[in-house]
């Protein structure tokens, strides 16, 4: 779990190097019979230009998926860019594919950037009009105008002062144990914090070392492979320590077991199991 986003990364390139690094159709591009072309010599893309198709789609993502829990120590601004980038990223992506299904060309935004177009070796047949996926274009378009609507709306309408969303948050603050949730979800609070033995858990009523060795090794956290410590429950059912669910949490969002959605501010402590 903890290098699931090094080993989707290595997939990615494993499965692009091997066709599009040797000029190869993908295994869609060859179902459908299609080749990859460039708009500029219309030929097959360049050494350099195929390197890129493989690394643009992968690597940035990556990057910024392992570096998103150190943009608080940038300046605002550049923060602030950086954090808005995907979305800008999903829009232009949506604009792009609205563009396709209107005019037929460049699926994809990094083959639109880098010029490079799909021909098919199937001879169009004179007699049969093609299918037209205009009305798919012109609904994403407007399901964009709708969120930019949306968004200009939630932008020009009046926010409550810091001070009231202050007082706001301060009485709706939730506790367990009398301690603050907000400060439980604090990333460098979990952070910070010190891996301890089971038998050193004060948020538990059971006597940890007079439990059976088999009840014990039922106890284990399948994240840290460790007895459960601070044991939590999720929306879901599952048990596992409270910081490792924690950190789990913070990076993706659902259960590393069944993969139902994860809402951190809606685990249950357990302290009978």
């Amino acid at each position: 779990m903890r290098w699931d986003k090094e080993v989707e990364l290595m997939v990615k390139l494993l499965y692009y190097s091997l066709s599009m690094s040797r000029a190869l159709q993908t295994l869609g591009e060859e179902y459908t019979d299609i080749w990859e072309r460039s708009t500029a010599t219309g030929r097959s893309p360049s050494r350099a230009t195929r390197i890129a198709l493989i690394l643009l789609p992968t690597l940035p993502s990556y990057i910024y998926a392992r570096s998103e829990s150190h943009l608080d120590k940038l300046p605002p601004g550049l923060a602030w860019m950086l954090r808005t980038l995907p979305t800008v990223l999903e829009v232009a992506s949506d604009v792009n594919l609205a563009i396709f299904y209107l005019r037929g060309t460049y699926y994809d935004l990094v083959k639109r950037m880098l010029g490079i177009r799909h021909i098919s070796s199937t001879p169009e047949n004179p007699h049969v009009r093609p299918p037209s996926y205009s009305l798919l274009g012109v609904l994403i378009m407007i399901r964009l105008l709708y969120r930019l609507t949306a968004y200009l709306r939630s932008r020009l309408s009046s926010e409550p002062s810091a001070k009231t969303r202050t007082a706001d948050v301060g009485a709706h603050e939730m506790f367990i144990d009398d301690r603050p949730v907000s400060t439980m979800l604090d990333a460098g609070d979990l952070d910070a914090q010190q891996t301890k033995s089971a038998e050193d858990d004060q948020n538990t009523v059971l006597d940890i070392s007079s439990l059976p060795p088999r009840v014990r090794a039922a106890r284990t956290c399948t994240l840290c492979l460790e007895e459960r410590t601070d044991g939590c429950a999720t929306e879901c059912g599952h048990l596992f320590c409270w910081n490792c669910i924690m950190g789990w949490g913070r990076e993706k969002a659902e259960c590393p077991l069944c993969r139902q959605a994860l809402n951190l501010t809606r685990l249950l402590p357990i302290y009978n199991l």
